[in-house]
């Protein structure tokens, strides 16, 4: 989990990832994956914000 999806793709991005599926909302979590210069695929996830859930 991390605290921003954006933030963390732009570090990736930066550091020669690639990204497999772009940032979108899976009701409600935030999520992107991406592959790394070796070949491997992770998912990043984000909790919602309380005004996203409703709370």
């Amino acid at each position: 989990m991390v605290d921003s999806v954006a933030a963390t793709v732009d570090l990736v991005i930066a550091h020669g990832g690639e990204i497999v599926r772009a940032i979108g909302a899976q009701a409600p979590e935030i999520t992107a994956w991406f592959r790394d210069p070796e070949g491997n695929v992770i998912g990043l996830y984000q909790e919602p914000c309380d005004s996203a859930r409703g709370s």
